[in-house]
Parts: C-alpha cells; sequence; structure tokens
C-alpha cells in the first residue's frame, strides 16, 4: 500500500489538489489490473457518499490519472491509465462476456490506424470480447 506522501506526489504532478477524498479514492483504484466502475469503488470504499466518489474519478480521468473503457456493457468503467500520452492509444481492453470483467491488456497494443487525410485522431478504443480464463 502506497503512502499518503506518494499519494499526494502524484496527484500533485497531475495537476490535482490531493483532497482526503482524492487520496482514498486514488488509494482505492491505483493498483487496479481490472477495470472498475463507480459501483465498485463504492463497495470498496462504504462510508464514502457516491458523489464524491463519482467526482474524483471524473477528476481523475480528465487529469489523465484514469481513462473510461466503453466496453459495451452500457457501465461506465475506468482503468488506470499507464498510457505514455494523454490519449490512451496504446493499449488493448478484453471484455469477458461471461462475468462482466473488463482487463487492461498493456502488452498488447492498437494496430495503427492510417487515417485519410483531412482526418485527425484523438482517442482509440480497442475491445476484444470473449472469456477470460476464469470464465473458460
Amino acid at each position: 500500500m502506497m503512502n499518503q506522501q506518494i499519494e499526494t506526489e502524484v496527484l500533485n504532478q497531475h495537476g490535482i489538489r490531493p483532497t482526503a477524498v482524492r487520496i482514498l479514492v486514488y488509494r482505492a483504484v491505483c493498483h487496479r489490473s481490472e477495470a472498475f466502475s463507480l459501483a465498485d469503488v463504492e463497495e470498496w470504499l462504504p462510508e464514502m457518499d457516491r458523489s464524491s466518489i463519482f467526482r474524483a474519478l471524473r477528476l481523475f480521468t480528465e487529469h489523465d490519472i484514469l481513462h473510461q473503457i466503453d466496453d459495451g456493457s452500457g457501465i461506465e468503467k475506468y482503468c488506470v491509465c499507464r498510457c505514455e500520452s494523454s490519449h490512451h492509444l496504446n493499449h488493448v481492453h478484453f471484455a469477458c462476456t461471461r462475468c462482466g470483467r473488463t482487463y487492461c491488456l498493456e502488452d498488447h497494443t492498437i494496430p495503427l490506424v492510417t487515417l485519410p487525410e483531412g482526418f485527425e485522431t484523438h482517442e482509440v478504443e480497442y475491445i476484444v470480447k470473449g472469456h477470460c480464463p476464469k470464465c473458460r
């Protein structure tokens, strides 16, 4: 588990004022390898209200600590951002169609897509769907 000084430094580096709520939410999510939802964080932090958690997740997304994933489930999910740029262009996500978990496959890169002249990429999402090892 991280200590508060390191957590504070990380938030400061991303331009976020480290409040007690933000530190607790960051602590709850920072080492997750699976994607998670607002409901997941509520479960991990039952003493905290939903709106405070939601505001922290939104802020972390805006400052590239997290990125949002549209895995087709209709539930907004987040993943800890380990991308080299703020455009989240470099890795694939895997969504299990049995258990509903979504994983960041950080060692698998998205193939480069060359766009026609005049088009500009801002974000790329690449979702592979199937069964995870736990559900096979």
